[in-house]
């Protein structure tokens, strides 16, 4: 062979093998990239001609696909679309929110638990169909926090419930809410307009509060800063008399805090009377003797700076300040300074005490189904953490018994119920409105249900604006649809 021929054979033998290493990474190493790439329009299309599962609240479909009469062939329907819609998502031809984000493998029929339901479609040349999710949340107790979180003008905020035992989301409910169908459409510039106008919003629709909006906790930080100063040691138990008195000075400054008009006492007081009328300077003063690094402790065992919710993304951390002087720890003793928290977060401290102060993962997905409703997998109750001893748990729940019966707590009460809860209102700015906390579980002796009320916003005047006057009714209404259902 000629030295122009053998180079030819050459060059055309380069060629072919990078035609082959070309092919092998289009369909082999980047096949999974280009597949979830946004630009992909003809992956995009056959997902949204896809019959695709339900998200299911007990046995009803709160999201569902139905056959359409355009190319698209079906169609995605939100039943009770401002109730779910910070749970559901929303699923378009151009992006996935919410749990429609989180388990579109599962709801698309793309999960690889779904291969033999994918392999009889393909044999029996049928539309692939997608997996069911069934959700933990009670529809009473959901519809329950909806409606009395709405009774209040204008409000900005959100409820989340927690089953203490298990960590079960019982109730997740942020507003002002949105319709997903807007965003479902198959008018893709209607969708595209819809979808701009809510994210422009003032009122930020689109923003899940109970897991994204992190805030000051105000009081009921007062609980985490109690856990650290009953499992130090420092008191025995809640009948142990804490600093009291009506105005604290804040150490190395001038700084000077009063408790607002409550109750408490000329120099020493209780934990439980501290608790139940949320005397700042009782807190003020544990923080400082208790110092940071015990309180960062604690908080971070009750889930405080850390990732545990993986249901729904993005989740917002709560946070405890890993750095902080005297002064400033003693201020995160009453929930202020850099504390700050998401109603998911205040709704697991509440549940830790709850349950014997052991703190469960909370979860959402109870259990993922095949078309056929095979069970392809059950989510098991994890534990977090232990925040606290059982002996802690006990003497937080026996104050917060008080605060309902008798202190601050008091709109939450349910009669021939114990209820054991906390208050908390947190400052915003010198110009701005304060924001409301609430957190209390229920019954105090065996507890069904968890709760956290966040208001953020409201056209309620600020001077009456308080943690029980504004959350202790929606807290109460969640307790009474769980205990009831």
């Amino acid at each position: 062979m000629n030295k122009p021929i053998r180079t030819m054979a050459v060059f055309c033998l380069l060629l072919f093998l990078a035609l082959m290493i070309n092919a092998t990474m289009l369909q082999y190493v980047r096949a999974g990239a280009l597949d979830k790439d946004p630009r992909n329009r003809r992956v995009i299309d056959a997902a949204f001609s896809r019959d695709r599962g339900a998200i299911m609240v007990g046995p009803d479909a709160i999201a569902e696909s139905v056959k359409s009469d355009d190319r698209y062939q079906y169609q995605r329907r939100y039943t009770q679309p401002l109730l779910y819609a910070p749970v559901t998502g929303f699923f378009s031809y151009y992006s996935q929110t919410g749990i429609e984000q989180t388990q579109n493998e599962v709801l698309s029929g793309d999960d690889p638990r779904l291969f033999v339901t994918r392999l009889v479609d393909l044999v029996s040349n049928t539309s692939p169909k997608g997996g069911r999710v069934q959700l933990t949340i009670d529809p009473a107790a959901q519809k329950a926090a909806y409606d009395s979180l709405k009774a209040i003008p204008g409000v900005q905020g959100a409820v989340v419930a927690i089953e203490p035992s298990s960590g079960k989301v019982l109730a997740m409910v942020s507003l002002p809410s949105f319709d997903p169908n807007l965003m479902a459409t198959h008018d893709f510039e209607a969708s595209a307009d819809n979808y701009d106008k809510l994210l422009h919003d003032p009122g930020q629709p689109l923003l899940n509060r109970a897991i994204q909006t992190r805030l000051p906790p105000g009081s009921t930080f007062k609980l985490v800063t109690a856990s650290a100063a009953l499992e130090d040691g420092l008191y025995e138990d809640v009948d142990s008399l804490v600093p009291g008195g009506p105005v604290y000075q804040l150490p190395q400054s001038t700084k000077k805090i009063d408790n607002g008009g409550r109750d408490c006492g000329t120099d020493k007081i209780t934990m439980t009377q501290a608790i139940a009328n949320s005397c700042n300077t009782s807190f003020l003063a544990i923080a400082d003797e208790l110092g940071h690094d015990k309180l960062q402790d604690q908080a971070e065992a009750y889930g405080f700076n850390s990732d545990y919710f993986t249901d729904l993304r993005p989740q917002a951390q709560s946070v405890y300040p890993t750095e902080a002087d005297r002064p400033q720890t003693a201020m995160t003793g009453i929930g202020q300074y850099e504390v700050s928290a998401t109603p998911l977060q205040m709704a697991m401290v509440a549940a830790g005490i709850a349950n014997s102060g052991v703190v469960m993962k909370p979860y959402l997905v109870d259990r993922v189904l095949s078309p056929d409703l095979d069970v392809l997998d059950q989510t098991r109750p994890t534990e977090y953490s232990r925040a606290t001893s059982a002996t802690t748990a006990s003497e937080l729940t026996k104050a917060m018994v008080v605060t309902v019966s008798g202190g601050t707590a008091a709109p939450a009460a349910i009669p021939g119920v114990e209820v054991a809860g906390k208050t908390g209102t947190a400052e915003n700015c010198s110009a701005c409105k304060n924001y409301a906390w609430f957190v209390s579980f229920a019954p105090a002796n065996d507890p069904q249900v968890a709760v956290a009320v966040m208001i953020q916003g409201s056209n309620v005047p600020n001077e009456d604006i308080a943690g029980g006057l504004l959350g202790g009714p929606v807290a109460r209404a969640v307790m009474e649809a769980v205990m009831g259902s």
